[in-house]
């Protein structure tokens, strides 16, 4: 049975009882299926069920956070004893507390985030989607020789918030996804490489054919894979590790990043970060979206924000501590984990498109790499930094010329931002953190 904001409000006002100023708390519950097949036989199954909840209170500034997944009274009683215990021996610090009750969400967008089709699925037909993309990959060329499996999975899960200023809500999420990853073997060599499909709703995934097939060609197309001479030259991400660029961009824009010295960002609001051709949007109202929310994990509204617009920083993103820090206000960007105070976090973090095809991005390259796969986290947050392995195909005169591999590209994100010379229009709005393909005029390619 779901926990209901009436025993929630109930803990809330036992923990005021005891003396503490104020409180929230956060309940998750759900459900969650998976299954891996490899080479059409049946390898990992699991199929889970969870309930937790995880209480904050203050007392003053000083304040303590606690979890549970045992929801008896008994337990309930002694969860509200410890935590109110462990406020009060905690250091003070001058920023905590609850954002003001007036900033509260009021209303809660309808964002159609559940699906409750795949629940009705039968197991085998739920593994039957695993062997499927399997198969196709497989099925795609004789030098696809084995598999590293296929996975399939969903998940059901129902949010409570409610905070003692006056906020309660609650929400429930599905989600399913289903991936495929073969293997290719020609003249000795070995290749890898994947494709998936994760959407709210079952009906909008990718099919299992679609899905093997594309696996199969990303595969492929690796082997006979070399190195290159070092050289400055046009690099292209595709829209996989554009992705990883505004992920980048998300942490150095957290509050957090912000107030401890820990970004290449900082005092940049209002400044050209980015070439004009970059326009970045955190949504959490967009519907079906996997990172939609209808409020924040501090009970802020959600709304949508225009993060650089035409190269310019617009805002940073934050809670409410992060905020008072920085002496400016909570963007609604506030994450909360069962057993951690709130933090910052991106809900549908979307670059929008350009209005070049991903075919006449790679025409405009005379000699470059068009990047698919990325490897290692060399990236220094502090100074922009930027080297990380990759893998991908060498252009020549425009066209996709040979696979390359054990290289290393290097730049700084700083620069790499302002050198976006062409986005893509193969923005895929399915993805939590999303971009199109890109074209940044000029990095470094290490290699031979």
């Amino acid at each position: 049975m779901q926990f209901d904001i009436n025993r929630a409000e109930e803990l809330l006002k036992r923990a005021e009882k005891k003396g503490a100023t104020g409180g929230d708390l956060i309940v998750v519950e759900g459900d969650s299926f998976s299954a891996q097949v490899r080479l059409k036989e049946v390898e990992k199954i699991s199929n889970a069920r969870g309930k937790s909840l995880g209480l904050r209170v203050f007392f003053g500034k000083r304040s303590a956070i606690t979890s549970t997944s045992d929801l008896s009274p008994a337990s309930l009683d002694r969860l509200v004893e410890d935590t109110c215990t462990l406020a009060q021996i905690a250091a003070e610090d001058p920023f905590a507390g609850l954002p003001p009750p007036e900033l509260l969400a009021k209303h809660f967008p309808e964002l159609d985030l559940v699906d409750t089709e795949v629940e009705k699925l039968p197991i085998e037909k739920k593994i039957d989607l695993a062997r499927r993309a399997e198969q196709a990959a497989l099925e795609s060329d004789p030098r696809l020789t084995n598999s590293e499996g296929a996975d399939f999975g969903h998940y059901h899960t129902f949010v409570l918030f409610a905070s003692s200023n006056g906020f309660h809500g609650h929400y429930e999420t599905t989600g399913a996804s289903l991936s495929a990853m073969p293997i290719a073997t020609q003249d000795g060599q070995m290749q890898r490489d994947y494709w998936y499909s994760s959407r709210r709703k079952l009906k909008d995934m990718e099919s299992p054919e679609a899905i093997g097939k594309k696996a199969a060609m990303r595969t492929l197309r690796r082997l006979g894979a070399r190195k290159v001479s070092t050289q400055q030259v046009p690099v292209i991400f595709d829209p996989e590790n554009a992705a990883s660029l505004l992920g980048h961009l998300a942490s150095a824009i957290s509050g957090y990043s912000i107030y401890k010295g820990a970004s290449f960002l900082i005092d940049k609001l209002g400044t050209q970060i980015a070439s004009n051709a970059l326009t970045v949007y955190d949504d959490p109202t967009l519907r079906s979206g996997l990172g939609s929310r209808p409020f924040d994990g501090e009970g802020l509204p959600s709304y949508k924000k225009t993060v650089v617009e035409n190269g310019v920083l617009k805002t940073y993103l934050l809670d409410t501590y992060s905020g008072k820090k920085l002496n400016l206000p909570s963007t609604g960007n506030a994450v909360r984990g069962i057993s951690d105070p709130p933090s910052v976090g991106t809900s549908n973090f979307h670059m929008k498109p350009g209005k070049y095809t991903p075919q006449e991005i790679i025409r405009s390259v005379k000699s470059g790499l068009y990047v698919t796969e990325l490897i290692g986290f060399g990236v220094n947050s502090v100074t922009g930094d930027y080297s990380r392995g990759a893998v991908g195909l060498w252009i020549e005169n425009g066209e996709l010329a040979y696979p390359v591999e054990e290289i290393t590209i290097a730049g700084n994100l700083k620069e790499m931002f302002q050198q976006i010379e062409m986005v893509g229009n193969d923005l895929d709005p399915w993805r939590k953190t999303a971009a199109p393909t890109l074209k940044i005029t000029r990095m470094t390619v290490a290699g031979n």
